[in-house]
């Protein structure tokens, strides 16, 4: 009985090294079955000569290349109030009327500077008359005082054995007196006209104020209209909150209102996100179309790259460059001033040379490479690259013709099979 129960357990363990050895072997032929599947399966890309482009799209609207400003009148010493506005983008002819100021102002200081002037003239008319009437009277008594003194002296009382001592005092304080009286009227005629030189002086200044008051009141009636200087479209110009001027607002002399622009010459103002800037230069190529008519397209090039990047919307921090392309050509018929256009910008463009899609370079231990195939197996190939796409890199150095990349790490496999 005991004999046969140590049999059966001899036998069980038998049995389960028999398993363990069956699953071992199993497990094995898996693993190896997995890493030909995973070896085989590893898509590649066979290197060939070709052409690589990069692109970039922006955005932004046209604008003329040459246009006329309109400004507010800059011979005018105060604001001005506009009193009508042609619409924004109206067609105008030579001469047209597209800005016309309120004359109230003006108006008002008209007749004020010809009451000043007025009631200067009637000033300088009655200070002239004072001035003559107190200098005839002083010389009238400074002629007086004169005769006074001629006759002092030709009655004069000095024999003591004719006149009393009281007689020959009087006459010398009489002969004195004239002369003192002859004097005074002299400083007295003198103080008179430097004072009435110094009101003359004094209303020359109010009539000069009041001629300056009417000379600008007629310069801002004459300037009360600006006109378009030859046909084209009137483009007004928005402030920093996107306003145009309108009826009512009050304007500086020569602040900008808007421009007239020449139809036949246009360039497109662009903006272009910096993380897509990178190698953007003046002379690349570029096309541009209309959002309104997507089918137009036409050619230029790059003309100004902005320095700096900045927010194209307030309050978004987004950043961008802003670059202008001059047009080669321009179709004022469907080309208008303002009107947003769409543009592809080609960078660069390379013909004859090795560019692979970004999937097979890999970046291991700060080295760019590839894994070139090698028979059955995969080597890796330290690279140099140049320019790159989101989707294709240029690889300069380090393949050839016909080479034959991992589309993905062949490494992986291997890895988790040696774990």
């Amino acid at each position: 009985m005991t004999r046969s129960v140590i049999l059966r357990s001899e036998a069980t363990k038998d049995l389960v090294r028999l398993r363990s050895f069956a699953s071992l072997r199993m497990t094995a032929v898996a693993f190896l079955l997995a890493a030909a599947c995973h070896r085989e399966s590893i898509p590649t890309f066979k290197v060939e000569p070709t052409q690589f482009a990069r692109r970039v799209t922006a955005e932004g609207m046209l604008k003329a290349t040459k246009a006329t400003p309109v400004t507010a009148p800059m011979n005018v010493p105060m604001a001005l109030k506009i009193a009508w506005v042609a619409d924004d983008g109206a067609l105008v002819k030579k001469d047209d009327v597209v800005v016309r100021f309120d004359p109230s102002d003006f108006q008002k200081d008209l007749l004020t500077g010809h009451d000043d002037r007025h009631t200067v003239d009637n000033k300088i008319t009655k200070t002239t008359t004072l001035a003559s009437t107190t200098r005839t009277n002083l010389k009238r008594d400074a002629r007086q005082a004169q005769d006074e003194l001629l006759a002092a002296k030709q009655f004069k009382f000095d024999d003591a054995e004719v006149f009393s001592r009281y007689q020959r005092i009087e006459s010398e304080i009489d002969q004195t007196l004239a002369g003192d009286k002859k004097q005074h009227a002299e400083n007295v005629l003198g103080v008179r006209d430097n004072l009435a030189r110094a009101d003359r002086d004094l209303l020359t200044i109010e009539e000069k104020k009041a001629g300056l008051k009417i000379r600008n009141a007629e310069q801002g009636l004459n300037s009360l209209e600006l006109r378009a200087p030859y046909d084209g479209i009137l483009v007004l110009q928005r402030d920093w909150r996107g306003d145009i001027p309108r009826v009512g607002n009050s304007v500086w002399p020569g602040q900008p209102l808007g421009e007239i622009p020449d139809l036949n010459s246009m360039k497109a103002e662009l903006f272009v996100l910096e993380a897509d800037a990178a190698g953007l230069a003046v002379g690349q190529k570029a096309n541009v179309s209309l959002e309104s008519n997507a089918a137009l397209k036409f050619s230029g090039k790059i003309t100004q790259v902005d320095k700096l990047a900045r927010p194209r919307f307030r309050g978004v921090p987004v950043q961008y460059f802003g670059v202008t392309v001059t047009l080669d050509k321009t179709d004022p018929i469907v080309m208008k001033p303002g009107a947003r256009v769409r543009a592809v910008l080609e960078i660069e463009n390379r013909a004859n040379v090795f560019s692979i899609p970004r999937q097979a370079l890999f970046e291991k231990e700060g080295k760019k490479l590839v894994y070139r195939k090698r028979g059955d197996r995969f080597d890796a190939l330290p690279v140099e690259i140049a320019s790159s796409t989101p989707g294709r890199v240029v690889i300069t150095k380090g393949l050839g013709k016909g080479d034959e990349l991992a589309m993905r790490d062949p490494t992986v496999g291997e890895e988790q099979k040696s774990k």
